[in-house]
């Protein structure tokens, strides 16, 4: 009577939702009365409502114990097995209640369920191996909801969060894992994979080594310890090569650290960055470029990377691309380094699409005021008409239009304001120099100081003079 007492009272309370109190009470009429299955059935169904599955197991199965024909017990087993993911315990279960009375509605739906869980278990082990990451969280989303205290289940879902770059997603699932058990190796290994992959390295293996502690067999961490130790070491070796200036063992390092693991996104990015740095300074620009593109595509927000890549397009007068990659760059960085990058290619890429004067004498940027000035002596008798009179119409064209262009490129370049507003990229027709208004022969006329006429005469088969008339 006493314990019947005990069991009333839990029952009230269990009816106000205090699932505590009730759990206290129903803890009193067993300690009462041991032999008792509802007791413990009751009490199954309080720790289930508390969420402790684990505990609400033990319950159960003592109740069915006690009395193998007990229909509530064998349904709690069941329901508990289901919630802690192991979908064939819990069919058996709803299967022994179906025997006791076939038309249990709940054994029949329950047992649906558990069938759907180790279907979708199934299609997630498929897609696991297909490495379809995105497919196996759908699954076990799904799987959840019928057995929302399977850390196994959990475990699965974060590990293809991290693999699918959703660390945060993925480092909380196995956070709340490890709060209720912190000695779980998979959620320890899911903390480190996450970090791994954001390229906290060494933090990362200190996660894997602690799995590895509880866990001395755990494969995935052993693998992934290994890797994260052997990046590391190689990413170092390659960081001082490059500070020593020894580029060819930097480019090697770099390149042997990126066959470690090709899933290691960040990392990745950083050791294409790195070699594509390398290559910049071994003067391969365009290997350079193919690096920094792989950076990028790995992690399409590498700042560094668009950099670098920016640089080098400038390096080999791609200025298109080099805008392209600093207004990328200043859109996600608005500091004025950034906004003075982009000027300057914006400039050089306004300048490539001009004419090119200082190609056109065939003198360096750099060149100096006598150096411009042999240049258009030199480029200027090369090209001048009456040196081609009798060449082809489409010849004497052609050196007629270079020998303008040569004018052109004298006026501009040997007059210092004009050099200063065309090097630094300004419009010069804006600044009233239209230069079709030029004429070609009064230039040359100018340089060469002749007072009267000039002419070219042959002096043999191919060779001409210039003689002031």
């Amino acid at each position: 009577r006493e314990a019947e007492a005990f069991k009333e009272q839990g029952n009230a309370y269990y009816a106000k939702k205090d699932y505590n109190e009730a759990y206290n009470y129903y803890t009193k009429a067993i300690d009462t009365c041991p032999n008792n299955a509802s007791y413990y059935g009751n009490r199954a169904a309080t720790l289930m409502m508390l969420g402790r599955f684990r505990e609400a197991l033990e319950d159960a199965q003592q109740s069915v114990r006690l009395d193998d024909t007990f229909v509530r017990g064998h349904l709690r087993e069941g329901k508990c097995h289901l919630s802690l993911g192991n979908a064939m315990a819990a069919s058996r279960c709803f299967q022994r209640v179906l025997e006791l009375d076939h038309k249990n509605s709940q054994a029949q739906q329950e047992l649906k369920n558990a069938t759907t869980v180790l279907e979708y278990e199934k299609i997630a082990e498929v897609d696991f191996e297909k490495r379809d990451f995105r497919k196996v969280v759908f699954c076990m989303d799904r799987a959840l909801e019928f057995a929302p205290a399977c850390h196994r289940f959990k475990i699965l879902k974060a590990e293809c969060l991290a693999l699918l770059g959703r660390y945060p997603e993925a480092q909380s699932v196995a956070s709340d894992i490890l709060r209720m058990d912190s000695t779980n190796a998979d959620a320890l290994y899911v903390r480190g994979l996450c970090l791994y992959y954001e390229d906290c390295i060494e933090k990362a293996v200190q996660f894997f080594v602690q799995a590895l502690r509880m866990a001395p067999d755990h494969e995935k961490a052993c693998l992934a310890c290994r890797n994260a130790k052997a990046l590391k070491a190689k990413k170092e070796d390659g960081n001082k090569a490059f500070k020593k200036g020894n580029y060819k063992l930097a480019y090697e390092l770099y390149t042997e650290a990126l066959g470690i693991d090709p899933n290691n996104i960040k990392t990745n990015a950083k050791l294409y960055c790195n070699r594509g740095t390398v290559n910049s300074k071994l003067r391969k620009l365009e290997e350079a470029i193919d690096d920094c593109t792989n950076a990028v595509k790995l992690d399409d927000t590498y700042i560094k990377a668009y950099l670098r890549r920016a640089q080098c397009y400038m390096d080999t007068e791609q200025y298109e691309d080099a805008v392209r990659d600093y207004e990328k760059v200043y859109q996600t960085e608005k500091t004025k380094e950034h906004k003075q990058l982009l000027k300057n290619a914006q400039v050089e890429l306004k300048k490539s699409k001009r004419k090119d004067y200082y190609k056109i004498l065939g003198v360096d940027k750099n060149a100096s005021e006598d150096e411009i000035k042999k240049a258009y002596r030199k480029r200027a008798l090369m090209h001048h008409p009456d040196r081609h009179s009798g060449a082809s119409a489409e010849v004497q064209k052609e050196e007629e239009k270079k020998f303008k262009e040569v004018g052109e490129a004298f006026t501009i370049l040997s007059d210092p304001k004009k050099k200063a507003r065309y090097d630094s990229g300004q419009d010069l027709e804006e600044d009233g120099l239209n230069m079709g208004d030029f004429d070609a022969n009064n230039i040359f006329k100018a340089f060469f100081g002749g007072p009267g006429g000039f002419s070219f005469e042959a002096s043999g088969p191919g060779n001409f003079f210039f003689q002031f008339g």
